[in-house]
C-alpha cells in the first residue's frame, strides 16, 4: 500500500456548516490555520502510516496492521460496472448537495464514462442530471407558485424548493422581446 494521502486544499478547509451536519460552511479560517491544520493532518497521516509499516515488519497480517491507517489513505481498485448503475452514482454524487471530495471523484469517473459511451453519457446528461424530481409537497408548492401564491413550505424544504426553482429559472431560454 502506498503511502499516499489525501489532504485538502488550504480553500477546502472550512468550518463545519451550523445547518447541514454533512456540509461545511462558506467562512473560512485565517490563512495561518488553514496551513496549521492541513500540517497537522499531515503529520497525523504520517505516523499513522508509519505504525501501520512498524505492524507489518512484526508480520502482523496486512488486513490487521491497515485497521488504523486513515480514510485519507488513497486506494487502488479495479472494478466494474454497468452503465445504468454508475450513472445512477454519478447522478447521486455529483448533486452541488454532495461533499465537495466526492463530487470532484464523480466528475473525474464521469470524463471517463462519456470517453468510453459517448451516446449513453448524453442521454445521462439530458434524463438524469438536466432532469429535477420533485416531492408531493413541492409538487403541491409549484401548483401554488403557478397560481401567484406562497409555496406552503418552511426550513430545509423550502430552501430544496427555491433551488429547484432557481435552476429550473436559469435553465429557461430567454425569449426575444
Amino acid at each position: 500500500m502506498a503511502d499516499e494521502f489525501y489532504v485538502p486544499a488550504p480553500e477546502q478547509i472550512l468550518p463545519q456548516s451550523e445547518d447541514n451536519k454533512q456540509g461545511r460552511s462558506e467562512e473560512r479560517f485565517s490563512e495561518a490555520e488553514e496551513h496549521a491544520i492541513i500540517a497537522a493532518m499531515e503529520e497525523e497521516q504520517r505516523n499513522a502510516y508509519a505504525a501501520y509499516t512498524r505492524l507489518l515488519d512484526k508480520n502482523l497480517a496486512r488486513e490487521l496492521a491497515r485497521v488504523n491507517l486513515p480514510v485519507s489513505l488513497y486506494t487502488e481498485w479495479y472494478w466494474q460496472i454497468d452503465l445504468h448503475n454508475l450513472f445512477h452514482f454519478l447522478r447521486l454524487r455529483m448533486d452541488a448537495h454532495a461533499q465537495y471530495e466526492i463530487r470532484v471523484y464523480a466528475e473525474a469517473m464521469a470524463v471517463c464514462a462519456k470517453a468510453v459511451a459517448p451516446l449513453a453519457y448524453e442521454a445521462f446528461e439530458e434524463h438524469a442530471l438536466g432532469a429535477m424530481e420533485f416531492s408531493r409537497s413541492e409538487i403541491v408548492a409549484l401548483n401554488a407558485v403557478l397560481a401567484g401564491r406562497a409555496p406552503e413550505l418552511s426550513g430545509q424544504a423550502l430552501k430544496r424548493f427555491e433551488e429547484k426553482l432557481t435552476r429550473i429559472r436559469a435553465s429557461a431560454p430567454v425569449s426575444a422581446v
